[in-house]
């Protein structure tokens, strides 16, 4: 699932490609709100940019940097979404289904996986409560209140070590910092592509650094994913054991695990069509600059 959004690139979203030229392009409305649009995601992914880098110089340390970028870096992930109704409303000469796997699969990384292993505190003040109600249960003896009790406190000592090892992985750094150069450079090249003004350059990074990127992208969320997997088991996080009265159960645990499965045939099929289409994309340029 995820991999299809992963790190380095996302397929062409019909914005300057060869076979979108040919299509009639959307109208003057369109075009100035898809324009409004790129801008603006363009700017947020610089101001997350922004953020890592001077959160870097203040601390001297990589270390736990998601924290600095952790609401812009929600926001405009999200922002995303409005990608799938571009394509749905045909103001955009892609595939919805396509799209909304492409960004749903980064959204859900983002608050599915990242967010929802909380901050150590919030739990434990959650937990806290518990012990509370626990003691004041008149229906509890105190030997049994004392076992919920010791249970419990066990529970807060690991979720505090497995929470406070997801978010401040560095594999959530390495994730991040691909998402965040690539979507800069992508947002930039359908701006300038849809004002008819596209830059060699950018043209060149949007079919060249996911080469890079990709693959850290892929690595970051793999790793983040599998440094969840112990919090999930032991929390039962999003798990809906039976019975209960929709005679319906899922384990968010084995879920993870297959969306970890999924990378293994989706990854290469996408890098190699990347590949394809940078070869296919910059070998035109270069005809054409010669004929010229």
């Amino acid at each position: 699932m995820a991999a299809a959004g992963c790190g380095g690139s996302r397929a062409d979203n019909g914005y300057g490609g060869q076979q979108a030229r040919r299509r009639k392009g959307p109208g003057a409305l369109a075009t100035g709100y898809l324009v409004i649009y790129n801008v603006v995601m363009t700017a947020g992914w610089l101001v997350i940019a922004v953020g890592l880098v001077r959160a870097y110089l203040a601390k001297g340390s990589y270390h736990s940097l998601y924290y600095s970028i952790e609401k812009p870096l929600k926001f405009f992930q999200t922002g995303a979404l409005l990608e799938i109704l571009h394509c749905a409303l045909g103001i955009v000469p892609s595939s919805v289904v396509l799209t909304a796997f492409q960004v749903m699969s980064r959204v859900f990384l983002t608050w599915a996986v990242t967010h929802s292993v909380k901050e150590p505190g919030s739990m434990q003040s959650h937990l806290g409560r518990c012990i509370a109600k626990c003691h004041k249960c008149s229906t509890l003896s105190k030997g049994l209140s004392a076992q919920v009790s010791s249970m419990v406190k066990s529970r807060i000592k690991f979720s505090h070590s497995f929470m406070e090892l997801v978010q401040t992985e560095d594999s959530v750094l390495l994730f991040v910092v691909a998402w965040t150069i690539t979507e800069i450079i992508r947002y930039s090249f359908y701006t300038f592509s849809l004002l008819n003004h596209l830059p060699y350059l950018i043209k060149w990074a949007r079919y060249t650094l996911f080469i890079v990127l990709y693959p850290m992208g892929v690595s970051g969320e793999l790793l983040t994913i599998y440094a969840a997997l112990p919090f999930v088991r032991q929390s039962g996080l999003y798990s809906i054991s039976l019975p209960n009265k929709y005679n319906f159960s899922f384990d968010y645990y084995t879920f993870l695990i297959l969306v970890m499965i999924s990378y293994i045939p989706i990854f290469p099929q996408l890098y190699f069509h990347m590949l394809h289409q940078r070869r296919k994309v910059l070998s035109h340029t270069e005809e054409h600059r010669k004929s010229e």
